[in-house]
């Protein structure tokens, strides 16, 4: 798990295609299979999931949330949840209170706004996972897609 942001989304090269990476691993942790524990608030506040802010434990599924909210970010150019007030900005998280206004959304296709909806579930246990969200029709819509998609990792550091 790692705290999650658009600025932390780099890519390889500027060529069409190019690889994207992961960058920024400081408040990292790596957890094996579905290990959750309660590992503290670590993170920008917006990209924070709900059972980070209600303290429960956490796991995988935070990744997906904050995924959620950069998806979101990417299609409209603003986050799914705001406000000056952090308070009133955890209360928004925590209810899930988001929406798809007019005029941004207008053209934004119902399967993107579905795949946003199943990484923005509160619930961590009905959160769609990462496998899944690979293979989400707005994601793979041609068949063979998911074929050319490369997960790596290393563990490199500077």
């Amino acid at each position: 798990m790692l705290p999650m942001q658009p600025e932390n989304l780099l890519l390889a090269s500027k060529c069409k295609g190019a690889a994207v990476k992961l960058a920024d691993f400081g408040l990292a942790i790596e957890v094996q299979g579905e290990q959750q524990a309660w590992f503290g608030f670590a993170g920008t506040p917006g990209y924070l999931s709900p059972e980070v802010l209600r303290k429960d434990p956490y796991g995988k599924p935070v990744d997906i949330w904050a995924c959620g909210v950069i998806l979101y970010i990417l299609l409209v150019g603003y986050p799914p949840f705001w406000d000056e007030d952090q308070h009133k900005l955890y209360q928004q998280i925590k209810a899930g209170a988001y929406d798809f206004p007019s005029p941004e959304w207008d053209t934004v296709t119902p399967e993107a706004k579905n795949l946003i909806n199943q990484m923005l579930t509160i619930n961590p246990a009905k959160r769609i996972t990462a496998d899944q969200a690979l293979k989400h029709p707005w994601v793979c819509p041609m068949t063979g897609f998911d074929d050319r998609i490369k997960v790596e990792t290393s563990h490199e550091t500077s």
